[in-house]
């Protein structure tokens, strides 16, 4: 392994950074540190680079105990969100100054410069200023910086954040042909789900503190360990109150068994792909979907009894044309098992009840039981798929879904080696 990350934790103040953190990262992989701005990432890759100290645990480099060493000892490079170069320096200064302060000899560094130069496509520009080149440019630039002292781990903090989407995408494929042609071990920031599916080989999801999961990027698509990494890594939607893709829902024009029938109220073409809003048919007057079959409606999560409309041997009046009990002088139905105050029929304004407690998604005041679901325009098209039209949902065979309430577990494990 190239790094070994073992207890490590961080506070800054009554903030928890990070907490317990153990991570195995094997030698000439490209590793991406994804999660949520605040989660941790950063601090993390500052911790292996010396830049910042953990209130506790232990790092190791190649085998070295480098926990307690300063920066310039660690044998990395280390590559900032906004390049930190040497405004005064040409491209070719900037580029050997890890070198001069080594005290290297002036042919090796000239020979250096020129191999890493050629190698980042900037032979042409060795002697302009960085203010004259562009953002990708001084990006390559400061990647042949870390790389000329030929570092043991290179450490990017989102190498690609301050550029414009085009030239994110010509530098990601750009670095993913450069690591394989240096192999030195590569772990880099980001918050882009998909500058980390197409870029790295290994994945480590943090958020608030933890590690939610480690694997490659098809292993954390397919197989993620809880909502938060579905949700995450990917659009999500909620069918039958499991989280799952979209583009891994069945569309059917006619009933099928175990389907949810839902009419589109919203049809948008984005490119190639055209992306439905389905909206589940409803029990009229409420907001709940219907069980198939029944004219009961369902309140996912809820006792069944919620949903029940007689309570068995209740001598308590009823709303008219209600078989729901009601609170005396009150034309309120009463929910058996709920405490009273959740009995407050409306919103004021608004026809949906409220139940104080509960998910605001139980009164659909905003339409939380729409189902999205993404297709290629061709099929879209195929199967005459607009606005207004009725279709039976469910889920593609072998799937993944994750119960949308479930509670998230999350993993810490090490990496398997090359």
């Amino acid at each position: 392994m190239s790094i070994e990350i073992r207890g490590v934790g961080k506070r800054f103040g009554d903030f928890v950074a990070l907490e317990d953190i153990n991570l195995s990262i094997a030698s000439g992989r490209l590793t991406a540190l994804l999660g949520p701005s605040g989660g941790g990432k950063s601090t993390l890759l500052r911790i292996i680079a010396g830049l910042e100290t953990a209130d506790g645990g232990t790092v190791g480099i190649e085998g070295v105990d480098a926990t307690n060493l300063p920066a310039r000892k660690r044998d990395v490079g280390f590559v900032f969100q906004h390049y930190a170069v040497f405004k005064h320096l040409s491209v070719a200064r900037n580029v050997a100054f890890g070198l001069e302060i080594r005290k290297r000899p002036r042919d090796e560094i000239q020979r250096r410069v020129d191999e890493l130069l050629q190698l980042v496509h900037l032979g042409q520009f060795a002697d302009r200023l960085p203010s004259q080149l562009s953002g990708g440019q001084r990006q390559r630039m400061a990647l042949a910086r870390a790389l000329a002292v030929e570092p043991k781990v290179l450490l990017l903090d989102e190498p690609f954040g301050a550029l414009d989407a085009k030239v994110r995408k010509e530098l990601r494929d750009w670095l993913r042909r450069l690591h394989e042609e240096v192999h030195v071990t590569t772990v880099f920031v980001t918050h882009d789900q998909e500058e980390a599916l197409e870029l790295a080989d290994t994945i480590v999801v943090i958020n608030e503190g933890r590690i939610e999961q480690v694997g490659t990027p098809d292993e954390l698509y397919d197989e993620p360990a809880n909502r938060f990494v579905m949700g995450f890594l990917g659009e999500v939607t909620t069918l039958d109150g499991q989280l799952i893709r979209p583009h891994d829902i069945v569309v059917h024009l006619t009933p099928q068994p175990g389907t949810i029938a839902g009419e589109i109220v919203r049809h948008q073409r984005v490119g190639f792909e055209v992306r439905l809003v389905v909206r589940p048919h409803l029990v009229p007057g409420s907001s709940s979907p219907v069980i198939p079959g029944s004219s009961s409606p369902v309140i996912p999560g809820l006792p069944r009894d919620l949903t029940n409309p007689v309570v068995p041997g209740s001598p308590s009046p009823v709303v008219p044309g209600s078989s729901s009990p009601v609170i005396p002088g009150s034309s309120s139905p009463v929910i058996p098992g709920l405490p009273r105050d959740l009995t407050n029929p409306v919103v004021p304004g608004s026809p949906s009840p409220v139940i104080p407690g509960l998910p605001r998604d139980l009164t659909n005041a905003d339409d939380p039981s729409d189902i999205v679901v993404t297709l290629t325009k061709t099929f879209a098209n195929a199967l005459g798929l607009r606005e207004g039209v009725r279709v039976w949902l469910e889920p593609e065979q072998g799937a993944r879904t994750v119960g949308a309430g479930s509670r998230p577990e999350r993993r810490d494990c090490a990496e398997p080696a090359a």
